[in-house]
């Protein structure tokens, strides 16, 4: 059986190394029934790699907070915390002219995970890529320095696989995505990434991917991409509205921290990665 690579990405703020687990616990129960008994263990049909991206800056964004807000006793400690590790991520990711800055460690570390990913699921392995908040925006800006800049398939005189190339990339799910006000940055923002990739006909040809971008109306950092302009329009497969929280969160944009235990996203994903393990596996 040929299996699936899902790559999760963490949004804004200080992660921890479980930060996908209970998504990718749900994704494996809804993946699991909706296959049924078509192969003995469902779940092992999908590898997933939770990336960490933030470990990248944490360090520097706590040591700013220990100088500043510590050692000077300022006040609303917890607030400025909370600002630090979030408006922070958001500042230094920016490019820089400068060598090695945030934009490429921030790279690097995806592009390490990926090569984990593809050792685990297989160097051609159909690629699906989970997305939130701020996540979205360094994913596409990833695989737009893939699709669009001059590249030798090398990385440090290593070969890249296909997946890690993004030549796989099928599935691209973004929740919460703030890829819309990144198109401030730019007079034309009419380059999105392409999905599925323009080369995944050479490796499943037939294979239908999609673009959903999962949004909730009460998540001030979350937006829908298609009206961006009809470029995007056309690249985005659907905006599809949730209502992601609790009691407490639902109607407030703490719900933003909300979208990877949301059923109706999983429900989402779990339909993509059904579809795409059916097709690759169909026999010929």
């Amino acid at each position: 059986m040929k299996k699936i690579a899902v790559a999760i990405i963490h949004g804004i703020g200080r992660q921890d190394k479980d930060f996908a687990s209970g998504m990718i616990g749900m994704l494996k129960k809804n993946f699991a029934k909706k296959i049924g008994n078509l192969v003995t263990d469902p779940s092992s049909q999908l590898i997933f790699q939770p990336i960490q991206w933030s470990e990248v800056l944490e360090n520097r964004e706590e040591e700013l907070y220990e100088k500043i807000v510590l050692n000077h006793k300022l006040d609303y400690q917890k607030l400025r915390h909370f600002l630090i590790h979030y408006m922070g991520d958001v500042i230094a990711y920016q490019p820089v002219e400068s060598a090695k800055h945030n934009y490429e460690r921030v790279h690097e570390k995806i592009a390490e995970n990926l090569r984990e990913l593809a050792n685990n699921a297989g160097g051609n392995a159909p690629l699906c890529v989970i997305s939130h908040s701020l996540g979205s925006v360094i994913t596409s800006n990833y695989f737009y320095d893939l699709q669009y800049k001059e590249n030798d398939g090398t990385v440090d005189g290593s070969q890249f696989s296909p997946l890690e190339n993004g030549d796989t990339i099928t599935l691209f799910y973004t929740l919460g995505t703030t890829l819309p006000l990144w198109s401030l940055r730019y007079f034309n923002f009419d380059q999105p990434i392409k999905i599925p990739s323009p080369k995944l006909k050479e490796f499943y040809p037939g294979l239908n991917g999609e673009w959903i971008n999962f949004y909730d109306k009460d998540d001030i950092l979350g937006y829908p991409l298609r009206p961006i302009n009809d470029i995007y329009k056309n690249a985005v497969t659907e905006d599809r509205q949730v209502n992601v929280g609790n009691i407490l969160t639902s109607w407030n944009p703490l719900c933003h921290m909300s979208y990877f235990r949301d059923k109706d996203v999983i429900e989402g994903i779990a339909d993509g990665l059904v579809r795409t393990w059916r097709h690759i596996n169909k026999p010929n």
